[in-house]
C-alpha cells in the first residue's frame, strides 16, 4: 500500500476506511449494528489500517462499533481520524468532544482530530482546547474538513503542531476544492488532502473515458475513479463499503498504476 509521509515520519495509507452511515446516519440504528461489525472487521484482515469516523456519525454511535471491531486488534498498527461536530467546537464542549469520541472508541489517544464543519465559534477558541489536548497527549495530529484556503491559514497560525490534512469532497465529477484553491494550496504546502465521497456515494457516472481505462487494466471503473485521485501527489481517499468484494476492490484500486495519458484524459472529465 502507498504511503504518503506526515511530517514526523509517519507513514498514512493512501486507501483509508470510511464509516459514514455505518451503524446509522444522523442516529443510532442497532439493527446495522452487525452489518457494521462485519464490513469493519473485513477491512482490517484486508489490511486497512486507517479508519476515519466521526462524533456526527450515527450520533456517536459509529464510534462505539469502531471501537468494538478494533478492541482485540493491534492498536499500534491503526491509524483513527474522528471529528468534532460544530454544536461543540466552544472550548469547553471541544475538550468534552475529545474525551467522549476517546471513550466510544475505547483508545488512549486520537491519531487525528479534525473539526468537522465550521460554525460561528471563532477558531482561536477551538484551537485553544485542540493545542491543550495534543499537549495532554489525548491527540498526536490535527486537522481540519471543508475548511476553505482562508480558513486553513487561520488553523495554521493557530495550531501548535501542523496542520495535517483538509478533509474535502473530492472525485473525478467533484472539483470545487481544486476551483476554489483548496487542493493545490495542499498539494503545494505538503498538506494531505483527504478525498471522501470519492464515488459520490456509488452514484458517480460512468463515462465512455472511464470506461474504456477501466477495461484496459481489467478493473472496475470506481477502481479506476480512485486510481485517479491517490495517483495524485498528497491525496489519500476514505471509501466506505459495507461489501466485503467492494471493499477489497477499493484496496485494490490502490495498486492500479495509471499512465500519463489516462491521468490526464481523466482530468479533462471535471
Amino acid at each position: 500500500m502507498r504511503t504518503v509521509q506526515l511530517y514526523d515520519g509517519t507513514e498514512l495509507p493512501v486507501m483509508g476506511l470510511g464509516t459514514w452511515a455505518m451503524g446509522g446516519r444522523s442516529t443510532p440504528d442497532p439493527s446495522q449494528d452487525a452489518r457494521a461489525l462485519k464490513a469493519i472487521r473485513a477491512a482490517l484482515e484486508i489490511g486497512y489500517t486507517h479508519i476515519d469516523t466521526a462524533e456526527m456519525y450515527a450520533n456517536g454511535h459509529t464510534e462505539e462499533l469502531v471501537g468494538q471491531a478494533i478492541r482485540h486488534f493491534d492498536r499500534s498498527k491503526l491509524f483513527l481520524t474522528t471529528k468534532v461536530r460544530p454544536p461543540n467546537l466552544s472550548y469547553q464542549r471541544t475538550l468534552a468532544s475529545i474525551d467522549g469520541s476517546l471513550q466510544r472508541l475505547g483508545v488512549d489517544t486520537i491519531d487525528l482530530f479534525l473539526i468537522h464543519w465550521r460554525d460561528g465559534t471563532p477558531l482561536a477558541e477551538t484551537f485553544r482546547a485542540l493545542n491543550e489536548a495534543v499537549r495532554a497527549g489525548k491527540i498526536r495530529y490535527l486537522g481540519v474538513s471543508n475548511f476553505d484556503v482562508g480558513e486553513m491559514k487561520e488553523s495554521q497560525e493557530l495550531s501548535e503542531t501542523p496542520i495535517v490534512t483538509n478533509q474535502v469532497p473530492y472525485s473525478l465529477t467533484t472539483r470545487r476544492y481544486v476551483q476554489n484553491g483548496v487542493i493545490p494550496y495542499c498539494q503545494a504546502n505538503n498538506i494531505v488532502v483527504t478525498a471522501y465521497s470519492p464515488v459520490e456515494e456509488g452514484r458517480l457516472g460512468v463515462q465512455t473515458v472511464l470506461a474504456d481505462i477501466a477495461s484496459a487494466h481489467g478493473a472496475t471503473p470506481y477502481q479506476i475513479a480512485m486510481a485517479w485521485l491517490v495517483q495524485q501527489p498528497w491525496v489519500i481517499t476514505i471509501p466506505m463499503s459495507h461489501n466485503p468484494l467492494h471493499l477489497q476492490q477499493n484496496w485494490d484500486a490502490a495498486s492500479i498504476a495509471l499512465t500519463p495519458n489516462e491521468m490526464a484524459r481523466l482530468e479533462a472529465l471535471g
